[in-house]
């Protein structure tokens, strides 16, 4: 696991630094370093947890490197040692913001264990930043949740979910039911759907509301990592297990957890993951006890897991687990009129974050929103208004002119209100083609000839949607209707 702590020790003398880091060399990373020049290149490519530098006097100015290590790593903790005077004290607790101070005469067993102590808050800390901010994250929708009447419950809301679209307001539905069971569930849907607002309404709609949420992405992570962050592990478990670390799952108990891409776990997690859906049990690394705990899963992935399964990267008795209900999401192209409401919920939001006064949005930018196809989904549209309101002035309405070039150069389509009366063919397999024909030109314009996508909004293969092309004589460069 890749889990060991990293150590840059500097200004030492050498036979100091030899003695130091092969004792700390037993349980961390330990780089040493002679000069300014060498700390920097060590704090730069390596991701280092602690700086402990020696001041010399008119030698090695530690304070002033640990000023700079401040500013540039802040994340790093500050140990100094060496024979300090009361200014060079109060310099290095105001600019450099240490630690700790190492008296002179320090020996082996005094570093290791300010080390190690250092370390350990550094672990409690990471612990108790994340605890604190699913906490309010928690206090703030159940709040939300308490007081039903300040909110709008004209059917365009699922907790934090904004929508106008049959399809959105179905699919919520049918995620009220599922919050009502115990079953787990599983979440599909493309990137920047909104899968993780999706998974907080589920759980606070559930009789576990008065519990904790608890949130994992499990993209990119190793097997180690992973059992770590999920199951926990037991001091001394593996290389820099300097503390008992707890779990997800046993911190979650009672409650929820929602796991991530989980279409990123590895063959051997998933048998693991599998063994804790079937039993209910954890066992943290490095421990012979049997934790019980009773989590409800929610998991979300961005790509089909049964595709996954036909490919032999997913296992199918793991999928079952998980597919208790499945709420599949569809993308913001999907269900264009919920750009609208969006589009004016997320104005609202960052214009009141960003201290801008907006008077309101302007009809063509509505539509300019709507002839784009969103490949980013909701946080795309939501970057894109953040975007606009930074740079739009007090008091002025959102409009086309501060668009992102590559939607303001769409061009918008000529639709009548009754696409039929502008049809000339005579019998109905003639219009019936014309049509085809012209959603087909539509499609193209709007996703930008990109074929893929276009087959896939048509329900085309690319075979079936390249034979069309040229049945209608279909150019890169043909008018779109």
């Amino acid at each position: 696991m890749n889990g060991t702590s990293t150590i840059v020790i500097a200004g030492l003398g050498s036979k100091e630094a030899v003695l130091l880091s092969r004792c700390l060399h037993q349980h961390y990373s330990v780089y040493v370093a002679t000069n300014a020049v060498d700390v920097v290149e060590l704090l730069d490519k390596h991701p280092v947890d602690l700086l402990l530098c020696q001041h010399v006097e008119h030698s090695f100015d530690a304070i002033n490197i640990l000023y700079k290590a401040r500013t540039s790593h802040p994340e790093v903790i500050r140990l100094i040692a060496g024979d300090l005077n009361k200014e060079n004290k109060q310099k290095a607790v105001n600019e450099a913001a240490v630690y700790q101070f190492i008296s002179n005469d320090w020996t082996v067993i005094q570093v290791e264990l300010l080390v190690n102590r250092a370390l350990e808050n550094k672990e409690l800390s990471y612990r108790h930043r994340h605890l604190s901010r699913e906490l309010k994250m928690t206090e703030k929708a159940l709040i939300r949740h308490q007081h039903k009447e300040l909110i709008d419950v004209k059917s365009t809301r699922f907790e934090q979910l904004i929508f106008s679209s049959p399809n959105m307001a179905t699919l919520c539905n049918l995620a009220k039911k599922a919050a009502a069971t115990e079953l787990p569930i599983l979440i599909q849907g493309e990137t920047g759907t909104g899968k993780e607002l999706m998974a907080r309404g589920i759980h606070f709609n559930s009789k576990r509301n008065d519990r904790p949420l608890l949130v994992h992405n499990c993209g990119g992570m190793s097997d180690d990592l992973l059992h770590s962050e999920l199951f926990g592990h037991k001091r001394g478990a593996f290389t820099g297990a300097i503390s008992d670390r707890m779990g997800l799952f046993p911190a979650a108990d009672g409650g929820t957890v929602f796991l991530d891409e989980i279409s990123d776990v590895s063959p051997t997690f998933q048998v693991s993951l599998l063994r804790f859906l079937q039993e209910g049990e954890v066992k943290p690394l490095g421990s012979d006890q049997i934790i019980k705990c009773d989590v409800r899963i929610i998991a979300a992935c961005n790509q089909p897991l049964d595709v996954l399964i036909s490919k032999g990267k997913f296992r199918q008795d793991l999928f079952y687990r998980l597919n208790g209900f499945q709420l599949n999401i569809p993308p913001l192209r999907k269900r264009t009129s919920d750009i609208e409401v969006l589009t004016n919920f997320l104005a609202q939001k960052f214009s009141a974050e960003f201290n801008r006064s907006i008077r309101g949005i302007s009809p063509d930018l509505i539509d300019k929103f709507t002839l784009y196809s969103w490949p980013g989904n909701v946080r795309e549209l939501e970057n894109e208004i953040k975007r606009m309101i930074a740079m739009t002035d007090n008091g002025n309405f959102l409009t086309e002119e501060h668009l992102s070039p590559h939607i303001a150069s769409l061009k918008p389509t000529v639709k009548s209100k009754n696409p039929l009366i502008e049809l000339n063919g005579q019998t109905l397999k003639d219009k019936v083609a014309e049509l085809e024909e012209l959603l087909i030109r539509e499609a193209l314009g709007r996703l930008r000839w990109n074929q893929s996508k276009t087959a896939a909004e048509l329900g085309l293969s690319r075979v079936g949607l390249s034979n069309k092309i040229k049945r209608y004589s279909i150019g890169d460069n043909s008018p779109v209707a």
